[in-house]
């Protein structure tokens, strides 16, 4: 690529806008299976990437990798800074009509809004959830415009998860059933049930949350195989099988033991 970039400054602006998204999608595949230092490194490279390709919707692509990367690290006030700053780049493009941008646009509100409520600053978490609502309204559908998902359903799971990581588990419970995810992607769909699952478990319905991650492991046995909260979750679960029902299903057994939860 660098011998072919020396003499032509737009096939290297290609393909470091190929890298960028090649290393976005290694971030955040990282960043849900636990690895956090690795996903940081493959985001830090999409973002090196994204400044040579010098377009705005790389940029800021790359940098919604990086908030999932800096969440994962635990470092929210950075996630948040990175989010509104890349948001900002967006602007001229969303002038312009552009609903990959939109969605973009979107998208990082929506992580920053998750990395304010794991921050547990209800505040900020609601004004960003309100600027990604505005956008999906904008919007009007859910699309999928550079693999974002993103759309007014999209907003309403991020708000459940918000929700839930600021300790609002009665109404993510309450809510969750009522929104419909069958026309998202696969992996938001898994998101959502492993949140409502959490939610479930967080209220000792263990039942009720075996089967939410059942029914996500159908969709995506290796999201919810890999996913560190589900882990958390079912071994909760299954610690407190004998307590709760004096004996552990062969169901509750089984799922601990494929995702690696128990020995």
């Amino acid at each position: 690529m660098e011998a072919a970039s020396a003499d032509d400054p737009a096939y290297r602006r290609t393909c470091a806008a190929l890298s960028a998204r090649i290393h976005h999608l290694t971030a955040t595949t990282l960043s849900k299976i636990g690895e956090a230092d690795l996903s940081w490194i493959a985001a830090e490279r999409a973002m090196q990437a994204a400044d040579e390709a010098d377009d705005p919707l790389v940029l800021a692509s790359a940098a919604r990798s990086g908030t999932h990367a800096l969440l994962a690290v635990g470092r929210f006030e950075d996630a948040l800074e990175l989010g509104e700053a890349a948001a900002k780049w967006l602007v001229p493009r969303m002038a312009a009509g552009d609903p990959a941008a939109l969605s973009l646009y979107g998208m990082l509100y929506l992580r920053t809004a998750v990395a304010a409520a794991r921050h547990q600053d209800r505040a900020t978490s609601n004004d960003l959830l309100a600027h990604a609502t505005r956008a999906g309204e904008q919007l009007g559908v859910d699309a999928n415009y550079w693999h974002t998902g993103f759309g007014p359903a999209n907003v309403e799971l991020h708000r459940l998860s918000a929700a839930l990581d600021l300790g609002d588990v009665t109404q993510v419970i309450e809510q969750a059933p009522k929104v419909d995810v069958e026309h998202l992607p696969a992996e938001r769909q898994v998101t959502y049930l492993i949140d409502y699952a959490r939610a479930l478990s967080l209220m000792a319905k263990d039942d009720e949350a075996l089967q939410t991650l059942l029914s996500a492991e159908q969709k995506s046995p290796a999201i919810v195989r890999h996913s560190t909260v589900v882990r958390e979750v079912v071994r909760s679960m299954y610690r407190r099988a004998p307590a709760t029902a004096g004996r552990k299903s062969s169901a509750l057994l089984a799922l601990p033991e494929r995702c690696g939860a128990v020995r």
